[in-house]
C-alpha cells in the first residue's frame, strides 16, 4: 500500500501494480481498493499498465476529511496522477465514470478515459427515478449509522432492485465489506444528483474517450452509453455481449487494453 496527501490533506490510499502508461481505477457506489472485483481488474490490467487502484476517500485506508465534497475527489484523482508522474489514462466504473467524467473535464494530466456505464438514467424518459428525495432519505440513515439500512435503500428505492434482494444480501459475504463504506453513498449520490446527463460537461471533454456497456443491462443504462459517447467529441461507445452492470473483468479487461493502448 501506498499513500498520497489530497490537497486538503487528506491521506489517500492506493496499490500500484505493473507497468506502462499509468492507468488510475475509480470505483463507483460502494466500491473499495481491496473490493474483489477491482484487485481482479487490477491484475488483468498491469501487463499493459501502471494501475492505481485506490481507495477513494471515507473508504478502506484512506481519509474522510469533512465536509465531502466533488472538487475534493478530483483532487484526490489529481494528487495520485501527480504522484505518478503527471499524467495518467483513467478508468471509472458506474458513478465513479461519472466522476471520472468530471474530473476529465477539468484535470489537463487526464490523456485517455474509460467509462463503464455511467448511470445517468435521466436520458431515458421511461426509466424508473428514485423517490425526489432520496438524497435526503439516505443521509437520515447514515446519519442514525443505520449501515444496512443506507445499503438496503440504495439497492432498492435508488437503483431500483427487487425488495427481495435487500433481505438476501445480508446473507452473502460481501455484506459486511458493504455496510463498512455504507457512509460514503451520498457522496456517490452527490455525484449522480438527479441522474441527469450532464450535457456540457461531456461535451467539454476532448481526449480519446470509449465508453463501454453491456448488452444485457437494462435499456437506460445502455441509451446512458449512447448519449455518453455521442457528446464527447473523440469517443466511442461498445457493448459487451451477454454483459451487465455487474460485468465480468475477464471479459472487460481486454476492451480496455484494446482502447487505451491505441496511439
Amino acid at each position: 500500500m501506498k499513500t498520497v496527501l489530497s490537497k486538503d490533506g487528506t491521506r489517500i490510499a492506493y496499490d500500484e501494480t505493473g507497468q506502462g502508461p499509468v492507468l488510475v481505477m475509480v470505483g463507483g457506489a460502494l466500491g473499495f481498493r481491496n473490493f474483489s472485483g477491482a484487485r481482479e481488474l487490477a491484475g488483468l490490467l498491469s501487463a499493459h499498465f501502471t494501475v492505481i487502484n485506490f481507495d477513494r476517500r471515507g473508504r478502506g485506508d484512506s481519509g474522510d476529511t469533512q465536509p465531502y465534497a466533488i472538487d475534493r475527489e478530483i483532487e484526490d484523482i489529481s494528487a495520485l496522477i501527480n504522484a505518478a508522474g503527471g499524467s495518467a489514462y483513467v478508468y471509472g466504473m458506474s458513478s465513479g465514470a461519472a466522476l471520472a467524467l468530471i474530473a476529465a473535464s477539468k484535470l489537463r494530466g487526464i490523456k485517455k478515459l474509460a467509462l463503464y456505464e455511467p448511470p445517468f438514467v435521466g436520458v431515458d424518459p421511461n426509466a424508473k427515478k428514485p423517490p425526489a428525495d432520496y438524497r435526503a432519505q439516505l443521509q437520515k440513515l447514515v446519519d442514525a449509522n443505520n449501515r444496512s439500512g443506507a445499503v438496503k435503500y440504495f439497492v432498492t428505492k435508488i437503483i431500483g432492485a427487487p425488495a427481495f434482494l435487500a433481505w438476501i444480501m445480508p446473507l452473502m459475504p460481501i455484506w459486511k465489506s458493504l455496510k463498512v463504506v455504507a457512509h460514503t453513498l451520498p457522496y456517490d449520490m452527490a455525484i449522480m444528483d438527479d441522474f441527469s446527463f450532464p450535457t456540457k460537461v461531456a461535451a467539454s471533454v476532448r481526449i480519446p474517450a470509449v465508453v463501454i456497456g453491456g448488452e444485457k443491462s437494462p435499456e437506460s443504462l445502455r441509451l446512458a452509453v449512447k448519449a455518453t459517447a455521442e457528446a464527447m467529441p473523440n469517443a466511442e461507445s461498445v457493448l459487451l455481449a451477454k454483459q451487465s452492470h455487474n460485468v465480468s473483468m475477464k471479459v472487460l479487461a481486454p476492451v480496455l487494453i484494446s482502447h487505451l493502448g491505441k496511439e
